[in-house]
């Protein structure tokens, strides 16, 4: 699979490079509140996953190699040796796959609201069958309920409208091919080789990645650190970006190497 992606590059030419990476049935576009803060010091690549936005939208089904193998070809077309990555949900998948297979390219590493596998299997294949007859609106309110809280729903209707349209307008294609990709995703045995400085980041609310799950990257991941931002569902990014972006410059300006627990003294905590 040669396929190509869809990236949008924003903050000085001669920063550092830091790659996000969306989730699901969304795009770069997730990443927009975070650009005021990051790109005063970095320079941004929000891509869009195989299938989304505006990338390429082979036949699926897809894998998480494809996934990060299709993000080493978008680097190498940028002519960028070494980044940073952080990634929601299915852009952390990709991020751990990078960090195991890819390590020499990646500095340090931000995993949010994700899992290295989210079953069971079948439900994907299901959804992704779901999708490929009815579009992705088929599946659309579902997700919608597991992106946000209840009481920012209510309060900030024009968002979930503006990602509700984001969700539906991503190609059914390649909506279901990537969650194909998840379905066949099993990463536990690899995190042991993630040699970047990492934190995770959970949404206290998050319905759609257990925390089981998010602290099984902990215990793996050698040096990792857990931060639970509150008042956030799964696309913890877009309910508390302040508070995202300050953990992610926090970690990737840590001097001490990426706020290593043995290091910073913190293993897991709870920011507001």
């Amino acid at each position: 699979m040669t396929s190509r992606l869809h990236a949008c590059v924003d903050g000085p030419a001669d920063a550092p490079v830091l790659v996000l990476g969306s989730s699901l049935g969304t795009s770069g576009a997730m990443w927009q509140p975070q650009l005021p803060a990051l790109t005063r010091r970095y320079r941004m690549v929000r891509y869009d996953h195989l299938g989304h936005g505006d990338s390429d939208v082979p036949a699926g089904p897809y894998s998480i190699a494809d996934l990060g193998h299709a993000v080493l070809r978008l680097l190498d077309d940028l002519d960028v040796p070494r980044v940073s990555y952080a990634g929601l949900s299915l852009g952390g998948m990709v991020g751990m796959w990078l960090a195991v297979n890819a390590a020499d390219r990646i500095d340090r590493l931000v995993l949010l609201c994700t899992s290295a596998r989210l079953g069971p299997a079948q439900g994907w294949r299901d959804r992704a069958a779901a999708t490929r007859a009815g579009g992705v609106e088929a599946v659309a309110e579902p997700v919608l309920r597991r992106w946000f809280t209840e009481g920012f729903a209510a309060s900030r209707p024009e968002v979930v409208a503006e990602y509700r349209s984001m969700l539906t307008a991503t190609p059914p294609e390649g909506y279901a091919g990537c969650c194909e990709a998840i379905a066949g995703m099993d990463l536990r045995d690899d995190l042991a080789r993630i040699t970047a400085p990492t934190l995770v980041i959970a949404g206290a609310n998050d319905p759609a990645i257990p925390i089981e799950d998010v602290r099984l990257l902990v215990d793996r991941i050698p040096g990792a650190g857990l931060r639970v931002v509150g008042d956030a569902a799964h696309l913890a990014s877009v309910e508390q970006p302040d508070r995202v972006a300050g953990l992610l410059l926090a970690h990737l300006e840590d001097p001490t190497g990426g706020g290593r627990p043995e290091r910073s003294g913190w293993r897991e905590s709870v920011d507001g």
